[in-house]
């Protein structure tokens, strides 16, 4: 697995923020590796803004695919066989021209590990045909590929069409017998910018391709609404906040867009977990109908199936080995989820829900009903969003 991005010095590497430093963190959706940085693609909502990185648009690596990979597989975090794991999901493109090589070798040290954890690799990029081949050489791994679209043709918010994402998904969905899966990451959905009729048909037409679609809104943090004035760019919402934004009335809109003829969901994990036949990791399930009531019924059952509340004794034997949870206290289990609190960081939570298959909530950061998880703003009897 031979570099082919340039290596930082360590003393390049001590000047990166703090954050931009943490090769392998915890987010969501899962365990994310991210030892190459830069992306030239210049989305003006990049989470790259919130990690200081946002003027590296050169990729360069951290270290070498083959440490990064043994750094993923020996953290803490790591669980064989469970983790969900992220590739390049934060700083870069996994399928820029530059990057592809690095995120193939991961991809494949990964699978000759034999390990069967999903792995999702997410690419608004250009993808080849001989992607196919290479990529359904891979035996273990449960491979997504997920395909960010969003429609938007204002060239200051998105200069990279989001044409050459619904071209590669087409490509990479084709083949009939393929062992990786796709999904249409329609994100984000933004009022007034990409949601006229006619966008909502195009993601409704572009979704006939995919294994799976999800939809989600804009991730609206304070650097990238600091970005968005000084550069006099249309600023989508008056306030900003920590969790994805989608408005009551845009959701019912894409809803009613597409029906129950195509399979869409809210959340990554139910699409990756239904495109591979499997019930939710991050244990969707016990939110109830006001999340699952658009899920394929077959999706239901084995989620239901799945679906086991754990007992403050099992959410204490899963944290024993944090260090950083043992601050843990479990304040509530119902079948929606276990409240916790004591918990410095979003980390150890992400930990503990994919240990368990079940939601684990911070009592600080409550999730309300009908939000799914999501910023308050746009929604009826509206409050500010912890």
């Amino acid at each position: 697995m031979a570099t082919r991005i340039a290596l930082l010095s360590r003393d390049q590497i001590d000047k990166l923020p703090d954050r931009a430093r943490e090769v392998v963190e915890y987010r969501k959706s899962g365990l994310s590796l991210n030892h190459i940085q830069g992306c030239p693609l210049d989305c003006a909502y990049c989470i790259r803004h919130t990690y200081g990185l946002w003027d590296q648009r050169v990729p360069r690596a951290l270290m070498s695919d083959a440490q990064a990979v043994e750094k993923l597989v020996t953290h803490r975090y790591f669980q064989p066989h469970v983790t969900p794991v992220q590739v390049f999901n934060r700083a870069t493109d996994p399928f820029l021209p530059v990057v592809r090589p690095h995120t193939l070798a991961v991809l494949e040290d990964l699978d000759e590990r034999e390990l069967t954890n999903h792995v999702l690799v997410i690419t608004r990029h250009q993808m080849k045909p001989e992607d196919v081949e290479r990529l359904n050489q891979l035996r273990h791994i449960k491979l997504t590929l997920l395909f960010t679209y969003s429609g938007i043709d204002n060239k200051e918010i998105e200069p990279y069409p989001s044409s050459v994402a619904a071209d590669s998904l087409k490509l990479m969905s084709r083949p009939a017998r393929r062992r990786y899966r796709t999904v249409l990451y329609w994100r984000p959905l933004v009022p007034g910018l990409n949601d006229t009729p006619e966008h909502l048909d195009a993601a409704y037409q572009l979704a006939q391709h995919a294994d799976a679609t999800v939809f989600t809104g804009l991730f609206y943090r304070g650097e990238i609404a600091d970005y968005y004035m000084a550069n006099g760019l249309p600023e989508p919402y008056d306030e900003t906040a920590r969790r994805k934004i989608v408005p009551e009335t845009l959701e019912e809109r894409i809803l009613a867009a597409f029906g129950n003829t195509t399979p869409l969901f809210r959340k990554t994990s139910c699409a990756v977990a239904y495109a591979h036949g499997l019930a939710d990791y991050n244990g969707h399930y016990g939110i109830g109908p006001e999340l699952c009531d658009i899920c394929p019924l077959n999706q239901l059952e084995l989620c239901r199936n799945a679906h086991t509340r754990p007992s403050p004794d099992r959410i204490r034997e899963v944290s024993a080995s944090l260090p950083e949870a043992r601050g843990l206290v479990v304040v509530d289990i119902t079948e929606r989820a276990a409240v916790v609190s004591g918990l410095e960081t979003e980390q150890p939570r992400y930990y503990l829900q994919h240990a368990l298959g079940f939601q684990v909530h911070d009592v600080h950061h409550p999730h309300r009903e009908r939000r799914h998880g999501r910023a308050d703003i746009g929604w009826k009897g509206e409050k500010q969003d912890d």
